[in-house]
């Protein structure tokens, strides 16, 4: 007989059951037949029977896996067995109006993105009820993905093996993933992989995007432009609708998941996936996360460890939080990125300076492709000082060193975890100096801070997904920084990827379409060795002459990059005078992460920009 879960079904992802509460599809759908004996190739037949005409012109290289230990007999045939359904029939065909219910509407709405940055979640919807969800759910036909899952016993597609990594792949090919807000040109490497992957793109993002150009190159399946110049409530009502009328594009038909690798779009993507029934975080945890004050009050409610803080809204509350957290401390906003708006202060005097300095900074940022960034003069981006809300974080300083937790959730319960150290930040900005991967502290160390990364995710509701985590191991044991509902950015998808063999734009592709995250990692130790990079700040303020030494490097053995920031020319600030401008970034590989540290030690050592 077919193995079976505790409904006699086959299998149903977690995520169904923590949205329907077992009144949606899970107990919508008929049990089906027992699956026919049949041998294991024939998984490489599996086709879904509901997919959007669109395929890529160009050659997916082959994916490959790691070697597979002996494991599982694994039968394929049934699977090509399901049900008849009409190819194009739109889930949507029944759609339950809840947006008058749930829309929010704001006087004087902000435009969208740097009300996200500034007033988040302003005019966005509030999260649905729970006999909301359970009443949007009851009328949608599940995803073409769904349909092929509840077929599957839960243990082939769970399996941590290769042969389970490649039903998973299988499972995602054909699917039509919308993804909100391309990011900056940067993150190309993400819709590369999703059309190697066999997925139908769809990018939702401003009309002058640099993502449009993916469609006539043949990365992506569509390019859907909406003004995001608009109010969050404009925004996300046309990317609703948007999404929807997917289901009658022969290139795409139903979407079958929604997601994002930028910041500010997070909430956004939150409440689109509760509305269209779609796997994905519930917006009430996005919320948490992306609040720094609310994360520290669920932490301390749910017994962890947690540094003092308060929240500052006006210069006049400055005394009060001196007396509250003390010295030294550390400013910053409660929403952001990339450590921007970051400082520390030891003194009341530093604290009225930089508290001012802060809000200056803050208000000469832009918001670009959904991405926090510092102007660099080119004019793009929209400039954030209109929308400015001085609502800031004063916290306890966390001594110690810095690292990042990257994180696989699945079924409620971590399947990956990695530690990557970050190297003493430039104080008092914090901007990072370098990283190395796999941690080199020791592992009970490494074991508490994974503990604490995956124990606040879960404190904040948090069950399925990618997360990027920064946290530090102080002289108090470990301490929390912040949590991001998305893959990391940067070099963070390379150095995972490198080192242990996990494609964390995969497990994200997973997720979101609610396949099970199993990643497969075929020894304890890391594959890969070790990687190190790190970021070439502006030692002083300047002009950057050239960019020369960047040259030489990219010829030498072990550096996997060596790329720009800037364009030679480009006016740059040291640490004396502001927050210190990015000037390259780096990335070495070698045998282990102590060879690689060292070597990027070496290289760090003999670099020095010409500013003038």
């Amino acid at each position: 007989h077919r193995p079976t879960n505790d409904r006699g079904r086959g299998h149903a992802p977690p995520w169904v059951a923590a949205m329907t509460c077992c009144c949606g599809w899970a107990k919508l759908l008929a049990p089906q037949p027992a699956p026919r004996k049949s041998t294991v190739e024939s998984v490489d037949s599996l086709e879904r029977l509901r997919k959007g005409s669109w395929t890529s012109p160009l050659p997916s290289p082959h994916l490959q896996c790691s070697a597979e230990p002996e494991g599982l007999d694994l039968d394929y045939e049934w699977l090509l067995d399901m049900v008849d359904v009409d190819n194009a029939a739109s889930r949507f065909d029944r759609v339950v109006d809840m947006d008058a219910a749930h829309g929010v509407h704001i006087e004087g709405a902000r435009h969208f993105l740097t009300e996200q940055l500034y007033s988040y979640p302003g005019s966005l919807p509030r999260a649905l009820t729970l006999s909301e969800r359970e009443r949007v759910l009851r009328v949608l036909q599940p995803t073409a993905t769904f349909e092929m899952l509840n077929r599957i016993p839960a243990e082939l597609v769970e399996a941590k093996s290769q042969e389970g990594q490649k039903l998973r792949r299988k499972l995602l090919a054909g699917a039509t993933i919308v993804f909100f807000t391309a990011g900056y040109a940067g993150k190309r490497f993400i819709y590369e992989r999703a059309m190697q992957l066999g997925v139908k793109s769809v990018i939702i993002e401003h009309p002058d995007s640099w993502a449009k150009s993916l469609v006539d190159e043949g990365i992506i399946a569509k390019f859907i432009p909406i003004d995001m110049s608009q109010d969050a409530d404009a925004v996300f009502q046309q990317s609703l609708d948007a999404i929807r009328a997917l289901g009658q594009d022969p290139l795409t038909l139903d979407a079958d998941a929604c997601v994002t690798f930028c910041e500010l779009s997070v909430p956004v993507v939150a409440r689109l996936c509760e509305v269209l029934g779609l796997p994905g975080h519930r917006p009430e945890a996005v919320d948490k996360a992306r609040d720094k004050h609310r994360t520290r009050a669920e932490m301390r409610q749910a017994g962890l460890p947690t540094p003092k803080n308060m929240l500052i809204t006006a210069p006049e509350q400055l005394p009060e939080a001196e007396q509250t957290v003390g010295f030294p401390a550390v400013i910053k906003p409660i929403s952001g990125a990339a450590s921007l708006g970051v400082k520390k202060v030891s003194s009341s005097e530093e604290l009225r300076h930089g508290y001012a300095e802060v809000v200056a900074e803050l208000s000469k940022l832009v918001v670009t492709s959904g991405a926090l960034a510092q102007d660099d003069g080119s004019g793009k981006g929209i400039r954030a000082e209109k929308a400015m809300d001085c609502t800031i974080l004063l916290e306890q300083y966390l001594d110690g060193g810095e690292v990042d937790v990257d994180v696989v959730m699945s079924g409620g319960e971590w399947r990956y975890a990695a530690v990557t150290d970050n190297g003493p930040t430039l104080e008092p900005y914090f901007n990072e100096t370098w990283a190395v991967c796999p941690s080199l502290l020791p592992s009970k160390q490494q074991k508490e801070l994974k503990d604490l990364a995956v124990e606040t995710l879960k404190c904040l509701g948090f069950t399925e997904g990618v997360f990027h985590v920064e946290c530090k191991y102080t002289s108090h044991g470990p301490q929390l920084i912040e949590v991001n509902a998305r893959m990391g950015g940067g070099q963070v998808h390379e150095t995972n990827e490198r080192v242990w063999g996990v494609d964390l734009v995969e497990e994200t592709l997973f997720a979101a379409a609610g396949i099970p995250c199993r990643p497969f990692i075929a020894t304890k130790d890391p594959p890969g060795g070790g990687v190190a990079y790190c970021d070439i700040n502006a030692e002083v303020s300047g002009t950057l002459q050239n960019l020369d030494f960047l040259v030489s490097l990219q010829q030498q053995e072990g550096i996997v990059w060596a790329k720009p920031y800037v364009k030679a020319g480009t006016k740059v600030v040291g640490p004396q005078d502001g927050l210190p401008t990015w000037i390259a970034e780096i990335v070495v590989q070698r045998r282990s992460a102590k060879e690689a540290l060292a070597y990027l030690h070496k290289i760090q050592a003999e670099i020095k920009p010409e500013i003038h």
